[in-house]
């Protein structure tokens, strides 16, 4: 495409320099790089112009690679489909004539260490879907509308590390999205311990029902190293910009426990949380209602119209019913009740793939280039930032 993309930031419209950032995707073929294409196929800034793979699937155009595992609703675009897939491993395929990675791989941590620093010293902006930079002080880990100001880091990212026009940011676990949102509109009242209990959907693994019959009716009351990314990922996310980087904050103390549940798609998290200050359920229900206003990623492309909605009914919320609210991208709440000493209790459901993980990493991105941290790679600053 060659048109100008047009940058509509709280009603004003204003423009990228040139045509549509052009944007590769390294993991195309598995979940989250289909869902990256659902957010990416109509995205008024962002082209998709590479689709990389194993090698394996290197060669093929992409409905070929995909044929019999296409996990989406919608099919395939037809100019996606018949992008020819290239080699994840080769990186100047991987790269050619892109300003934008999105990375989304099963490998193990040193080699996604290694295979996104590479892709940033090409001069890509790099946005990982990866857990392997998640605590990296340098390294924003986003939750959007909470952490914006995290994108701040990014030059002293690329001074430690050369990568010019290049960086990466990474998106948080997809478990914390719902909590990590629902808490942040209520910082007012310092929240000081937090116990959550998360029921996550099969998808989170990139699964579905027919690849894993087993799940049907059942519960596994174990994910490998999930816990500990729900206690620990969320003091990152509420951290403070250092001269060293990003400081993990030190409260609330979190205590999670994660399990696998007969879910399609959607994490549901029961929250208790103990706060410093008093709090009532009116107060609550009004920090919610007025969240989105204060967000810093209000009016871009991906955003939701509202970040979060709270039912009232006592049987809400419901993955079936919920879960794709506002395109998957906004978190519902309810069941909310206020206990004695300051104690509260609620759940929140967050789509796992879109909000945790694809949508939240491109509205991300789109949040970088509103604030002037993405470059082409002519090294042109293409940010629409006052």
């Amino acid at each position: 495409m060659n048109e100008t993309a047009q940058v509509k930031i709280n009603g004003t419209v204003k423009e990228l320099s040139g045509a549509k950032l052009k944007v590769g995707i390294v993991g195309a073929t598995g979940m989250v790089g289909q869902q990256l294409i659902r957010m990416l196929k109509d995205h008024p800034w962002f082209e998709v112009a590479v689709l990389a793979a194993s090698k394996s699937s290197a060669g093929m155009s992409y409905s070929a690679s995909v044929e019999g595992r296409w996990f989406m609703e919608f099919p395939i675009p037809p100019a996606i489909g018949k992008i020819k897939v290239v080699d994840a491993a080769d990186l100047d395929a991987a790269t050619e004539g892109v300003d934008i990675v999105f990375c989304a791989v099963s490998m193990d941590k040193a080699e996604v260490l290694k295979l996104e620093d590479a892709l940033a010293k090409k001069g890509v902006f790099v946005t990982s879907c990866n857990s392997a930079n998640r605590l990296d002080a340098l390294v924003p880990m986003m939750i959007p509308a909470t952490n914006g100001d995290h994108l701040q880091v990014l030059e002293a990212q690329r001074k430690a590390r050369g990568y010019d026009t290049g960086a990466i940011i990474v998106k948080s676990n997809c478990s914390i999205q719902s909590y990590v949102l629902a808490l942040t509109a209520l910082k007012d009242f310092e929240p000081a311990k937090v116990f959550v209990h998360s029921e996550q959907a099969i998808s989170g693994a990139g699964k579905t029902f027919s690849t894993w019959p087993e799940m049907v009716e059942n519960v596994i009351p174990y994910i490998g190293g999930e816990e500990k990314k729900s206690e620990i990922e969320p003091l990152k996310v509420w951290g403070t910009l250092t001269d060293k980087g990003i400081e993990s904050v030190a409260v609330p103390s979190i205590k999670a426990k994660c399990v696998r549940v007969a879910v399609a798609d959607g994490h549901t998290a029961y929250v208790n949380v103990q706060f410093k200050k008093p709090v009532t359920k009116e107060a609550i229900l009004a920090k919610w209602e007025a969240f989105t206003e204060t967000v810093p990623t209000r009016g871009l492309p991906s955003a939701p119209q509202k970040q979060l909605y709270f039912q009232s009914e006592p049987d809400r919320p419901q993955p079936k019913l919920d879960v794709m609210r506002d395109g998957g991208m906004a978190v519902t709440i309810g069941q909310l009740e206020v206990d004695e000493d300051n104690w509260v209790r609620f759940t929140a459901l967050a789509h796992n793939a879109i909000l945790g993980a694809a949508g939240g990493a491109v509205l991300a991105t789109e949040l970088a280039v509103e604030k002037g941290f993405v470059f082409r790679r002519a090294q042109t600053k293409v940010a629409a930032k006052a």
